[in-house]
C-alpha cells in the first residue's frame, strides 16, 4: 500500500477525452456510470491519454474492468457491499470507498479500501442532507484511514474544508465549473 494518493478526485458519467484535458493533472478521474459499461475500445483510449497526461484513472464498481485494463484504482460506491479480495495483491493500486455513517465506514473497511469518500460534505441539491463539519469530523475520527470531503464543494465553501479532517475532495460539479 501507498500513501501517494491523489488529492482531488473528479466523477465522470462519459469517457470524453476532451472533456478532462483543461484540468489540472493533480485530478484524478473517477468514471462512474452505472446504466452504462464502457467499451474495451473506450477504457483503452481513455486510459491511453491518462497515462499520457500522468493522470490516475479509476473506474467504480466494475472491478472486472479495472483488473483487466490495470486500471490505477477503484471505487466503491456505499451501496456496494461485496467483499473484493483480489485488489490487495496489485502494487499501486487505490481502492476508495464511500461511505455516509459508521455502519458504512465499518463495511468499507472490511472490504479493504485504503482511502473513505465521506459524503455530502455540504448542501446538495438531491442530497437527505448534508453532515456539515462537525459531523464530517466525527466520522473521519472513526478511521484510520484517509478521508476525502464529497458532496456539495464548491468556490464559495472550498476554505472551510481545512476545519475538517480531510486529505481532499472530491466532486463533480465543482469541476465541471472549471473546464
Amino acid at each position: 500500500m501507498h500513501n501517494n494518493f491523489p488529492k482531488f478526485y473528479y466523477f465522470i458519467d462519459k469517457l470524453d477525452i476532451k472533456y478532462i484535458r483543461s484540468l489540472n493533472k493533480n485530478v484524478a478521474i473517477i468514471y462512474r456510470n452505472y446504466e452504462k459499461k464502457p467499451s474495451e475500445a473506450e477504457i483503452r483510449k481513455f486510459q491511453a491519454c491518462c497515462k499520457k497526461n500522468d493522470r490516475k484513472f479509476l473506474i467504480s464498481y466494475h472491478y472486472d474492468i479495472a483488473i483487466k485494463f490495470n486500471l490505477d484504482g477503484l471505487y466503491i460506491p456505499a451501496f456496494f457491499k461485496k467483499k473484493i479480495y483480489i485488489l490487495k495483491e496489485k502494487k499501486n493500486f487505490i481502492t476508495i470507498g464511500s461511505a455516509h455513517n459508521i455502519k458504512e465506514i465499518r463495511e468499507k473497511e472490511k472490504q479493504g479500501v485504503q482511502i473513505i469518500f465521506l459524503s455530502p460534505l455540504f448542501k446538495k441539491k438531491n442530497s437527505n442532507g448534508p453532515l456539515g463539519l462537525y459531523r464530517y469530523n466525527l466520522l473521519a475520527n472513526h478511521t484510520k484511514l484517509p478521508t476525502i470531503a464529497l458532496g456539495g464543494i464548491e468556490e464559495k465553501n472550498l476554505k472551510l474544508l481545512k476545519m475538517t479532517k480531510t486529505s481532499g475532495f472530491a466532486g463533480i460539479n465543482f469541476f465541471k465549473s472549471k473546464i
